[in-house]
């Protein structure tokens, strides 16, 4: 194994060791994820039924709205475990030993990246199983265009992630609140319960230029007409990996700037 790789490896391990040692953090990361799906999915029923509609009518609210829910929560988890890796190695004190090392920007980052893959998958993947027994809908049934759905949101969580990690580097550990903000303060641009078209003009040009926005759309389009719209996805792959290259080089600067002025140091204080 490369440098590099042992670099990034042995990074992730420690991450890992804190989260599988921890029966709380485990049980937070899955309890969130399982308890909107519930809520969700008996809201969707309630208003089918209520509304006259058939049993194919309740089949599509369901998938649409439970599949909503579910890779919502797969881009806010994402984002807000590359966040918090970040902030624990803040709260721990621990960013001057790591970078003291012959670690590197690029395989912290890396690192942070995994770290907040394995958060989502543990918080997703209980969700979706308990939506087979509730409701009867497997998310898996949509086959290969769920994965090009994830991985188009994984994306999303990481550059946002480094946006964000970025904001707090410059404004310090007292502005975690970001941390959970952020995401949340796109929901509405990012069409996950509904089409873009309900939105004001203005709010479509910004929803147009979100990844997310094209995926749930290619899933709407997915669960109720069967078809997958391929443009979208290249769409939303492309916007990723501009914002990706934005983010790390906003990171980048930020990370920059705080180790010429030795904030990095003093960030847990």
């Amino acid at each position: 194994m490369s440098g590099a790789l042992t670099r990034i490896y042995a990074l992730w391990l420690r991450h890992f060791y804190i989260l599988s040692r921890s029966v709380p953090r485990l049980l937070e990361i899955m309890y969130w994820p399982s308890v909107q799906m519930i809520l969700w999915g008996f809201v969707s029923r309630f208003f089918a039924l209520g509304g006259g509609g058939n049993l194919s009518s309740l089949d599509i609210a369901l998938g649409t709205l439970l599949g909503a829910v579910l890779l919502w929560d797969m881009l806010f988890r994402t984002q807000i475990g590359l966040s918090l890796s970040y902030l624990e190695e803040i709260w721990a004190r621990n960013m001057g030993h790591l970078f003291v090392s012959p670690l590197r920007l690029h395989e912290w980052v890396a690192a942070l990246m995994l770290v907040s893959l394995c958060r989502a998958l543990i918080g997703i993947v209980p969700a979706a199983l308990l939506a087979i027994p509730f409701y009867g809908f497997s998310i898996f049934d949509l086959g290969l265009p769920l994965l090009l759905f994830f991985f188009n949101l994984v994306l999303m969580g990481w550059w946002l992630g480094l946006l964000i990690t970025a904001m707090l580097i410059k404004a310090g550990p007292g502005a975690e609140s970001l941390a959970w903000m952020t995401t949340f303060a796109l929901a509405p641009f990012c069409a996950v319960y509904y089409p873009p078209e309900v939105l004001p003009q203005w709010m479509q040009a910004v929803s147009e230029a979100l990844p997310a926005a094209h995926v749930f759309n290619g899933l709407r389009a997915l669960v109720a007409d069967g078809v997958f719209l391929a443009d979208r996805m290249a769409w939303a792959f492309g916007l990723n990996m501009l914002y990706m290259a934005v983010g790390f080089g906003v990171l980048q600067l930020a990370f920059n700037n705080a180790r010429k002025h030795g904030t990095l140091l003093q960030a847990g204080e």
